[in-house]
């Protein structure tokens, strides 16, 4: 069952990100979906949760008050819903892959075609998170052990995704970038398999908060596409 409720205290995607964690952690509480520009939030429960016990998980500057009930039953919607929200994504790889062959086709390299996608890849993808440079972390922790267990972690993830885009476009400290790629995406990839299997409905940080992003297997996808990328590259230096 799917009840919507209204959120009170919310002033910017942070908040939204931090409601939308506290009350994930419900007993009872399947999905959460926070819409701060109406200031309600969406959640789907195995069965009825009362709304003290969703009072009890939320810090005192937010407040929850109960505003309309309905029922999903047709999950097909839903679907088409989520594949319109990873459009974004979806463009972006598939610029970024264009991009990097447009560089590269006229003397061919597998290698650097492939340094320059990741390259703009942590270019493009550190942008949007620099948007919200306060609201990020709040998403960003909500799946990224390393972020959860070290807060300031996730403020400076952004600057270190810029760093290596740099080195990369640059052809400097090459292989030390694959080294950070691969301790850095693949903390991540666990922390989003783990979400994944766990079954969780939380905001994917790729895109900082700009774009409401829902956690799906395309956001494992994507990290796994740079890690191949870095192993192969690791490889070939080796």
């Amino acid at each position: 069952m799917e009840h919507t409720y209204s959120i009170t205290g919310m002033t910017c995607s942070g908040c939204a990100a931090s409601v939308e964690e506290q009350l994930s952690k419900v007993s009872g509480v399947q999905k959460v979906d926070v819409d701060l520009e109406n200031a309600k939030a969406s959640i789907v429960m195995e069965q009825h949760v009362p709304l003290q016990h969703l009072k009890d998980a939320l810090s005192q500057k937010y407040g929850i008050s109960f505003k309309e009930d309905h029922t999903v039953s047709n999950s097909m919607p839903a679907e088409e819903s989520k594949w319109d929200q990873l459009k974004p994504l979806f463009l972006i790889f598939g610029y970024l892959f264009v991009a990097a062959f447009l560089l590269n086709y006229k003397n061919w390299s597998t290698t650097n075609a492939m340094l320059d996608f990741m390259g703009l890849f942590y270019i493009v993808f550190s942008f949007f998170k620099l948007l919200d440079l306060k609201g990020f972390p709040e998403s960003f922790r909500m799946y990224d052990p390393l972020a959860k267990a070290v807060p300031f972690y996730g403020k400076v993830y952004p600057f270190i995704e810029l760093a290596l885009g740099l080195l990369f476009l640059m052809r400097f400290q090459i292989q030390l970038a694959l080294i950070v790629t691969l301790v850095i995406l693949g903390i991540t990839t666990y922390g989003v398999t783990k979400s994944l299997l766990d079954k969780k409905s939380i905001r994917c940080a790729c895109l900082g908060t700009a774009l409401n992003l829902p956690m799906t297997e395309a956001t494992f996808i994507e990290n796994a596409i740079m890690l191949v990328m870095a192993l192969i590259m690791l490889f070939q230096m080796g």
